[in-house]
C-alpha cells in the first residue's frame, strides 16, 4: 500500500524532551564521548581509519545485501582493485573511498554540504548524475509492492535538500542536541531519496560525518551500520511508520529517535572494547618485537601490521623506506616468530596478522 507522505520542513516542531529520550540521549552521549577519548589512545590515526572504516564499509554494504567475507575484505586492503573478482568487493572499496573523501572535506571545513553529499554518492556509484531529475522512482517491498513514493521533480528534491543542508549546518535554525538531530537527518535524507542509486549507503556515511562535523568524533570510526544491519527489519519498519502515521506521528518519531540513539550507545561501547583490544594487542606485539629486532626495531613496522591486517613486501618498503631485501627479511622474521602468517594469493605473497583479524571476527560473531 502506497500512502502519500508529505515530507516536513525542518526543524520539526515536536517535543523531543520526553523522559525516555532524555535517558537514552544521556547514555548515547556518554558512550560516544568515551569512544572519542579512547580513539586518541591509538596515536597513529591511520590504523583506526584503515581498519574500522573498512569494517563500516562491509557492514553498510551488507544492509543492501552486498556481502563480503573477512578474507575478501582484507584483500580489498591490498590495493588489488584491478583484480577483485566480485562486484561486492568493488562496492566495499568504493564505500571506503567515499567515506575517506567525505571525512577529509568535513574535517577541514566542519560543514556537511550538499556538494559534499553529492561527491560521496559520486564516489560510491562512479557516476555524476547528481540529484534525480527524472520522475519514476518508487520504493518497493519484497513483494514488489510500492510502499513509498519520494519526491519526483527536480525542484522538489532540490528544495528539500536545501532545507536539509541548512538543518545540518546552521545551529541557529534549531538548538536540538546533535545526537537528536542525527535520526531526523537520516530519516529526512532517506525520505527525500535524492539520488537514483546509493541513497542508503550515502545516508549511512552522512550519519558518521555529521558526528565528525559536530566534534562528537574526531575520526569516522563508529560503524553504526552493524547495528542497522542486525536490526534491519526494525530499522525499515520504524522509518515507514513515521510516513504512514503522518502528520500525527510524534510517537513514531520518538520511537525512531530512541532506536537510533540506542544504536549510537551500543555501537560506541562495542567500538571502545575493540579499540582497547587493538591497543592491548599492539602493546603485546611491541614488547615481543623490540628484543627480536634489537636496534633495527622500527615502530613503523608495528604500525604497518595494524594498519594492514593483510600486508605485503611493497607496503613495508613504502612505510619503512627500506629495500625489498630488508622488507623481505623483516617479514620472514615476523613469520618465524608467529606475528604473521605467510600466504600466497595468485603469484604474490601476503602476510596476515591473524590475531588482529580475529578481533574483528569475534566481534562480528557477537551479533550472530
Amino acid at each position: 500500500m502506497n500512502k502519500p507522505y508529505q515530507i516536513p520542513e525542518l526543524p520539526l516542531f515536536f517535543n523531543f524532551e520526553s523522559i525516555s529520550i532524555y535517558k537514552q540521549l544521556t547514555l548515547a552521549s556518554r558512550a560516544l564521548a568515551e569512544l572519542k577519548g579512547v580513539a586518541k589512545t591509538i596515536p597513529n590515526e591511520s590504523i583506526l581509519l584503515n581498519t574500522l572504516v573498512l569494517q563500516e564499509a562491509k557492514d553498510s554494504s551488507e544492509v543492501e545485501n552486498i556481502v563480503t567475507t573477512q578474507d575478501e575484505l582484507y584483500q580489498i586492503d591490498l590495493d588489488m582493485k584491478e583484480t577483485l573478482p566480485k562486484t561486492a568487493q568493488k562496492e566495499v572499496l568504493r564505500y571506503r573511498q567515499a567515506m575517506h573523501t567525505g571525512f577529509d572535506l568535513v574535517r577541514k571545513n566542519k560543514l556537511l554540504t550538499n556538494a559534499v553529499i553529492k561527491q560521496i554518492q559520486q564516489e560510491l556509484e562512479e557516476n555524476t548524475a547528481g540529484f534525480r531529475a527524472v520522475p519514476g522512482t518508487a520504493l518497493k517491498n519484497n513483494q514488489n509492492e510500492t510502499v513509498y513514493t519520494p519526491p519526483q521533480t527536480k525542484d522538489e528534491i532540490e528544495h528539500y535538500m536545501s532545507n536539509l543542508e541548512r538543518f545540518i549546518n546552521d545551529s541557529a535554525l534549531c538548538n536540538l542536541d546533535p545526537l537528536l538531530k542525527l535520526p531526523i537527518i537520516h530519516h529526512q535524507f532517506e525520505s527525500i531519496h535524492p539520488f537514483y542509486d546509493g541513497n542508503g549507503r550515502t545516508g549511512r556515511i552522512i550519519n558518521i560525518l555529521f558526528l565528525v562535523a559536530n566534534d562528537l568524533l574526531d575520526l569516522p570510526i563508529l560503524y553504526l551500520s552493524r547495528y542497522i544491519n542486525h536490526n534491519k527489519s526494525e530499522y525499515y519498519k520504524l522509518i515507514q511508520k513515521i510516513r504512514d502515521a503522518a502528520p500525527e506521528n510524534e510517537k513514531e518519531w520518538e520511537n525512531w529517535i530512541l532506536f537510533m540513539l540506542k544504536g549510537v550507545e551500543l555501537t560506541s561501547k562495542e567500538t571502545v572494547v575493540l579499540i582497547q583490544e587493538i591497543k592491548k594487542l599492539m602493546q603485546d606485539y611491541k614488547l615481543r618485537m623490540r628484543p627480536l629486532f634489537g636496534s633495527k626495531y622500527n615502530h613503523e613496522l608495528l604500525n604497518n601490521l595494524f594498519r594492514h591486517p593483510y600486508t605485503k613486501i611493497e607496503f613495508i618498503m613504502r612505510d619503512l623506506e627500506v629495500t625489498r631485501q630488508t622488507a623481505s627479511k623483516y617479514l620472514d622474521d615476523l613469520v618465524s616468530n608467529g606475528f604473521v602468517e605467510k600466504v600466497q594469493i595468485g603469484k604474490s605473497n601476503y602476510y596476515i596478522n591473524h590475531q588482529l583479524v580475529n578481533l574483528f571476527i569475534n566481534q562480528s560473531d557477537l551479533h550472530k
